[in-house]
């Protein structure tokens, strides 16, 4: 019989930490919670799209200024990074196996993830405040 260290483990420590990564659980709670959000802010969107469909600019900056439609505009802006970087990091953390082009992968994720988020952000801050 092998006394290893895995073996001294209570039931609940063995189950608590599953994965490479060490934070499954979490990841999955936070994937589902940014999908839930997704949801309907994705459908306000699609819906704004149709209702600005051959407006002119200064219409729908109008509308982009609106403080309830920049608002939820944001949060579909941050509720679809913080998801997109969340999946991809699990894509990566799966089918990554070499430890430091693993490192360098995550690494480069989040650099993007927030990049594209910042840039999403400071687009839509200028149309909702004009230029």
């Amino acid at each position: 019989m092998s006394t290893s260290k895995d073996d001294m483990r209570t039931p609940l420590n063995r189950i608590q930490h599953l994965g490479s990564a060490h934070s499954g659980t979490r990841d999955h709670m936070r994937q589902r919670a940014t999908a839930l959000a997704i949801a309907p802010l994705a459908i306000f969107f699609l819906v704004s799209l149709v209702a600005l469909a051959g407006a002119d600019f200064e219409t729908a900056r109008r509308y982009l200024a609106h403080p309830l439609v920049s608002m939820l505009l944001l949060a579909l802006i941050g509720a679809a990074i913080v998801h997109m970087r969340i999946g991809v990091q699990i894509v990566i953390e799966d089918y990554v196996h070499t430890e430091g082009l693993k490192h360098v992968t995550l690494l480069a994720n989040n650099f993007f993830s927030y990049a594209i988020g910042l840039a999403c952000v400071f687009a839509a801050l200028k149309i909702a405040f004009g230029s």
